[in-house]
């Protein structure tokens, strides 16, 4: 999912390697018991299959409940770092609308998608295609993105910030001529994954709060309320012959390498598989979304078609003292007969920081400790271009 290196972070997701997570924090002690719901007598899923821990939207709409244990059974230490979000209002209908169009941006001339590319912001606005690599190096040819901020359409105007962070800064482009239901459907989906990450972030904090001492602007709700550089991602999977539809040989992370996401919170939908125009069950019992739990165990995690499943980011983890998590995870293609001919759409939000917000980082860091500043405190933007600078060395 990256643009250079899928295991590596990016600006795009905002990811890093897999393996660098802190741990639990010294005073809690949680275990949870990881039970196998699925195991599939195949050779092809050696692995658990675990269904997402879920809130309904009921129980999270109500901000007088207590939802600590969920949260901890989802994002603590021991969780898988996911949880889902159930019986939203207007979620499958959005979500439909948005992913029915993925197939038709795709198949947009190719002079048509060419001016929708931002090159200055490394592709982050607008389309990209071919300008990521797999874990094997190989140029990413079997998946298409489309990227905009659902929430303002050009987050500022000052020239020397989207020359600086032109993967936060920069401006939306739509296609405005070719496909015009296209801004509609992104924004409207974005916003109520967006809004609804919003109250899971508030019972975050509660749940945080109770183990550590924090100011009422430094919880995760306030920081993502207030922030101008949220950023989605609409994924297109083009159809693939038999012969070749994992790409990448049969890695468990064929569609999407090991990583572990680097911003605050991840709000994702589950995919759409579609032949022909006609939408499809998932073709393939090992396919799917790959966690890796803190005790190096890899499920395969999966929640309902109308869920809004939330995944916690580094960012999240160092900020909440290791009371939220994040996991590494990947994503494996399905592969054989009945994948031949059948592509797959699916959104993400990335919820993250202000590019100017302050960070007041613990005097205690495991993740990345040698970026941070004696002074303990570092912009999301600076920390940002520290994190590609270790991993990139350079902004080309």
């Amino acid at each position: 999912m990256s643009s250079h290196l899928s295991s590596s972070l990016l600006y795009k997701n905002h990811l890093v390697p897999a393996g660098f997570h802190s741990p639990s924090p010294s005073n809690r002690h949680f275990s949870r018991q990881i039970t196998c719901l699925e195991m599939s007598c195949s050779s092809q899923t050696p692995f658990p299959t675990l269904k997402t821990v879920t809130i309904s939207y009921t129980e999270l709409k109500n901000k007088r409940a207590d939802l600590s244990l969920k949260i901890e059974e989802g994002f603590g230490p021991s969780g898988l770092g996911i949880l889902s979000i159930t019986d939203v209002p207007g979620f499958p209908s959005l979500r439909r609308n948005l992913l029915r169009l993925s197939p038709r941006l795709a198949s947009l001339p190719e002079e048509v998608k060419k001016e929708l590319e931002d090159p200055h912001s490394r592709y982050n606005f607008g389309w990209s295609h071919g300008k990521e690599k797999l874990e094997s190096g190989k140029p990413d040819l079997l998946k298409g993105s489309f990227y905009a901020n659902p929430i303002l359409d050009r987050p500022t105007t000052e020239a020397s910030l989207i020359q600086r962070y032109p993967s936060y800064c920069g401006s939306n482009i739509w296609p405005d001529s070719a496909l015009p239901e296209l801004e509609v459907a992104f924004k409207a989906l974005g916003k109520l994954i967006f809004d609804v990450g919003l109250i899971l972030a508030y019972h975050c904090d509660r749940y945080v709060s109770k183990g550590v001492n924090m100011h009422e602007d430094e919880g995760l709700e306030k920081i993502l309320l207030r922030s101008r550089c949220h950023k989605g991602r609409l994924l297109y999977y083009f159809p693939a012959q038999e012969s070749n539809c994992t790409q990448d040989g049969d890695s468990i992370s064929s569609w999407c390498g090991w990583h572990t996401d680097h911003a605050s919170l991840t709000g994702l939908t589950c995919g759409m598989f579609m032949k022909d125009g006609v939408e499809l069950p998932c073709p393939g019992s090992a396919a799917g979304l790959y966690i890796k739990t803190r005790t190096d165990q890899i499920v395969k995690a999966v929640f309902g078609e109308d869920d809004i499943a939330y995944q916690i980011g580094e960012t999240t983890e160092i900020l909440s003292r290791g009371y939220l998590c994040a996991t590494p995870h990947c994503v494996q293609a399905p592969k054989g007969q009945k994948a031949s001919g059948i592509d797959r759409s699916t959104f993400a939000l990335f919820m993250q920081p202000d590019w100017d917000e302050s960070l007041n980082f613990p005097e205690e860091v495991h993740i990345h400790k040698e970026l941070i500043s004696s002074s303990g405190a570092l912009t999301f933007g600076e920390y940002t271009e520290k994190l590609l600078d270790k991993y990139y060395h350079s902004k080309t």
